[in-house]
C-alpha cells in the first residue's frame, strides 16, 4: 500500500487556518506565532515533513489544496 509525505514550508505561512479546518488531527495554529504547525513534523533547513498513511491523504490533500500561499506538498510514494 501506498504512503504519503506531506511537507510543509512554515516560514512562508500567513496563518490563514485553512489547514487545520481540512485536517485538524494534523495541523495546528501557534500561539507563540500563529503560523500552522505539522503535528509531527521533522524539520529540515525549514521544510517540516512527515510520512503518514493513505487514510490521512484525502483531508491533507484538501488542506493543500486550500492553502492560499501553496506551501503544503502532499506526495505519494
Amino acid at each position: 500500500m501506498a504512503k504519503i509525505t506531506i511537507t510543509h514550508q512554515r516560514d512562508k505561512c500567513i496563518g490563514c487556518n485553512y489547514c487545520v479546518e481540512f485536517a485538524p488531527d494534523r495541523w495546528v495554529m501557534s500561539k507563540k506565532d500563529g503560523k500552522a504547525t505539522l503535528v509531527g513534523g521533522v524539520n529540515r533547513k525549514g521544510f517540516y515533513s512527515l510520512k503518514l498513511s493513505p487514510i490521512e491523504l484525502e483531508e491533507n490533500q484538501k488542506a493543500a489544496d486550500a492553502c492560499p500561499v501553496k506551501i503544503i506538498q502532499v506526495r505519494e510514494y
